[in-house]
């Protein structure tokens, strides 16, 4: 079964990320997703936050811009949130947004080669290894953690076009598909992927695919929907170009939706509310009760 999540997004007020974590768990959806985009919340903070206080629930990062992060620094907070959460933390990485990474002054040149180097020394730290390179951006000198997973951690890499797919495919844990990937693209996208398990060896690797899908309920989610996409530059003229990037209704329409894209090669749909979704409790109620849909056939 498809899995179903929501997102909190990073603009949501700190003071409410734990109540709305809880009214998600408590509405019975296995996995919420965060992300980090500047200069909002922070994804490590905020995740050990909704994990501390929920019991059952798994906190994805979808993901965490690799320039801001020193690689060292970031196996030392996942392990150390995984020490204390095992298994409910899923650590997401990506090159982050390019203006913003020259904004703070670590805009990489060649954002794949940081990637490829980041992700593979990371990869090495969570699993205990210890680890000395010298790359163009990683420089690690017999790094090891003192508390490294007890097991396995995967890394999911964030990936949007040809070439960063190809490196998910060949470097990452798993992937993170934003929704400009849309229904329409993800067939295009895991092909991209395929390529790159192929490349390293690694096609009988588990390879979890998690994608990122607008969603709204209540009488105006239409409208909500259509102008939050139209302006980040989707074409969603009419109702069936805005269902290849987005899911509303009630939680029938929900099952419905996570199904198509379930179909088509997600393993995980996580539902991202508007900016200016009025009830995100009332989202997370009827996303449980999607949920349970899903569950029953």
């Amino acid at each position: 079964m498809t899995t179903l999540a929501c997102i909190i997004r990073p603009s949501t007020p700190p003071s409410r990320i734990v109540p709305l974590a809880r009214a998600v768990e408590t509405a019975g959806i296995e996995e919420i997703w965060l992300w980090e985009d500047c200069f909002q919340t922070g994804g490590i903070s905020a995740a050990t936050a909704i994990l501390a206080a929920t019991d059952r629930v798994r906190v994805g990062i979808g993901v965490m811009p690799t320039p801001l992060r020193n690689v060292a620094l970031t196996a030392m907070e996942v392990a150390t949130v995984d020490g204390m959460f095992p298994g409910r933390l899923v650590p997401g990485i990506g090159h982050g947004v390019q203006s913003w990474m020259a904004q703070v002054g670590a805009k990489a040149a060649s954002p794949l080669t940081l990637m490829r180097e980041y992700s593979t020394a990371l990869r090495s730290l969570l699993a205990g290894e210890r680890v000395t390179t010298s790359g163009r951006y990683v420089s690690l000198d017999d790094v090891a953690l003192d508390w490294p997973p007890a097991r396995p951690v995967g890394v999911p890499v964030a990936a949007t076009g040809p070439k960063s797919l190809r490196l998910a495919g060949e470097v990452g844990d798993g992937v993170v598909l934003e929704g400009s990937v849309g229904l329409a693209g993800l067939p295009g996208a895991l092909e991209r992927i395929a390529e790159g398990r192929a490349a390293a060896g690694r096609e009988a690797e588990d390879f979890p695919v998690i994608q990122f899908v607008s969603g709204g309920t209540g009488p105006d989610a239409v409208t909500r929907l259509r102008a939050e996409l139209t302006a980040w530059g989707r074409d969603v003229a009419d109702d069936e170009r805005l269902a290849s990037y987005a899911i509303w209704g009630d939680a029938q329409d929900f099952a419905d939706g996570v199904r198509r894209f379930g179909d088509a090669g997600a393993g995980t749909v996580a539902i991202q509310p508007t900016e200016d979704d009025p009830d995100l409790e009332r989202l997370a109620d009827v996303l449980g009760e999607a949920r349970a849909l899903l569950g029953a056939g």
